[in-house]
């Protein structure tokens, strides 16, 4: 019977074991109905052998291009210059990738057919971002616009290409500064490790050129706030989320909690949302 039960579990990889690939692994490990944690890549083993030994079931260390074959669902939690030689091995192989590094996915969507042809599935979890679910239920019918305002702390946006490129000084900010004012998709090149939630937003919706996005340094917030309007045919609405940033400044910790949460659907007996 034990057997039986664990042929039925579904097997997960995951790719990076940063602040968020930790936090899946842990629960995976603790135990999520129906599924287990089969396989995990990292560039530097060693780093991570104290973490991995403290897990109760060992998973296997594996390069990132094989964890297709050692698992039914691959969790990307790299930077996002990894994307395609995590997703593209998995998805060749008629598995699932979630992708966490959504704003990379624009960049390879061909990936995307790619799945299609051979049976594979991308899932993008909502990630810091709440309301998706209405966004994809009013894109059923017509949107007509979506904006989006992000404000961030210094912390969250150092580093970022756009900020490098255009030599913009925020350290010193006493006030906030908005940075940046496009599209989904222009923002996702110039800020590529803190606006993936615009770009979950923009594929649940009219799509990243459509898509309006301003991004603000803010030295008055201590969490990454983000504000959204969307006007439909079957509703407007507006959502507005204050994350807390994780270990790392650029991510929020529901973040991990919300690949947690897609992973818990994908063999719960009860599942609540569309």
């Amino acid at each position: 019977m034990t057997e039986q039960k664990a042929s039925n579990e579904l097997r997960v990889a995951i790719a990076g074991l940063g602040s968020i690939g930790t936090k899946i692994a842990t629960a995976l490990d603790q135990g999520i109905e129906g599924l287990a944690l089969s396989a995990v890549a990292v560039r530097d083993p060693a780093k991570h052998q104290a973490f991995l030994n403290g897990l109760r079931h060992q998973p296997k260390v594996m390069p990132i291009d094989q964890l297709g074959d050692a698992a039914d669902i691959v969790v990307e939690c790299a930077p996002s210059n990894h994307l395609r030689s995590i997703v593209e091995p998995a998805v060749k192989r008629g598995k699932a990738a979630v992708v966490v590094s959504v704003g990379g996915l624009l960049d390879n969507f061909d990936l995307v057919d790619l799945a299609r042809a051979n049976g594979g599935r991308i899932l993008v979890p909502t990630g810091a971002l709440i309301g998706l679910d209405a966004v994809n239920a009013a894109a059923v019918g017509t949107i007509h616009s979506v904006k989006m305002v992000t404000r961030k702390p210094i912390d969250g946006l150092r580093g970022a290409p756009f900020i490098v490129q255009n030599k913009i000084d925020i350290d010193n900010l006493r006030e906030p500064l908005k940075l940046f004012e496009g599209s989904a998709r222009e923002a996702a090149k110039g800020f590529p490790a803190n606006v993936n939630v615009a770009v979950a937003l923009s594929l649940a919706g009219i799509g990243p050129d459509r898509t309006q996005m301003q991004v603000w340094a803010d030295p008055t917030v201590t969490r990454n706030v983000h504000r959204i309007e969307v006007e439909a045919d079957s509703a407007r609405f507006s959502m507005g989320i204050e994350n807390v940033p994780s270990e790392n400044p650029k991510t929020g910790m529901i973040t991990a909690l919300s690949v947690i949460a897609l992973l818990r659907k994908q063999r719960a007996t009860l599942c609540v949302g569309t």
